[in-house]
C-alpha cells in the first residue's frame, strides 16, 4: 500500500469526533496513519517542530482540523513543504470562523480547504495525493467512483420504477 502515512493533527481533543471519519476512511483503503493533538497557539514550537520533520519521519500528506480561529493548518503549512488539508471545525458562527480563517491563506502557503465538518473529504483528497504515485490507491479510488455511479443510477432506476405507479 501506500509508502507514506497521513498525519491527521487536530488542535483539541473535542475535535476527535470529526477527525475519526477521516481516520476511518484512510482505514478503509490500507492507508497508514497517525493522530495527534497540537494546538498553534498552546504549543506553537510544538507544531513547527513536527510539521518541519513530517517528511522525514514518513509523511506524505498533514491533515489539520481546528476550530475557531483555526490556525493549526496555516501553522503547519508555514513550517513544510508537504500538502496540508485543512478541515474547519464547526464552533462558534456555525464554522464559518474556522473556515475562513483555513482558506484565507497568504500567497506561497497553501492550504487545501474542505467543508466544515468534512473530514471524509480531506482523508479522501489525502488519499488522491498518495495515489498519484501510488498504482493500487489509484486503483481503489476508480472503483469506488465506480460504485458510486452505480448506486446513483440504481437509485434513478428505483424511483422511476415507482413513479411508473
Amino acid at each position: 500500500m501506500a509508502d507514506k502515512k497521513v498525519a491527521i493533527i487536530m488542535g483539541s481533543d473535542s475535535d476527535l469526533p470529526i477527525v475519526e471519519k477521516a481516520a476511518g476512511v484512510l482505514k478503509d483503503y490500507g492507508v497508514e496513519y497517525e493522530m495527534r493533538i497540537m494546538s498553534a497557539h498552546r504549543c506553537p514550537a510544538r507544531v513547527a517542530e513536527f510539521a518541519q520533520s513530517a517528511s522525514d519521519n514518513g509523511f506524505g500528506v498533514i491533515i489539520a482540523a481546528a476550530g475557531m480561529a483555526a490556525h493549526l493548518a496555516g501553522a503547519i503549512a508555514a513550517n513544510t513543504t508537504l500538502p496540508v488539508i485543512g478541515i474547519p471545525v464547526k464552533s462558534s458562527l456555525e464554522g464559518m470562523d474556522a473556515l475562513l480563517a483555513t482558506v484565507q491563506m497568504p500567497s506561497g502557503i497553501p492550504v487545501a480547504t474542505v467543508g466544515i465538518n468534512n473530514a471524509k473529504n480531506a482523508a479522501l483528497l489525502a488519499v488522491q495525493m498518495l495515489a498519484l504515485s501510488d498504482g493500487e490507491l489509484a486503483a481503489k479510488l476508480k472503483a469506488e467512483r465506480v460504485k458510486m455511479e452505480q448506486e446513483v443510477a440504481a437509485k434513478d432506476a428505483a424511483l422511476s420504477e415507482k413513479l411508473k405507479v
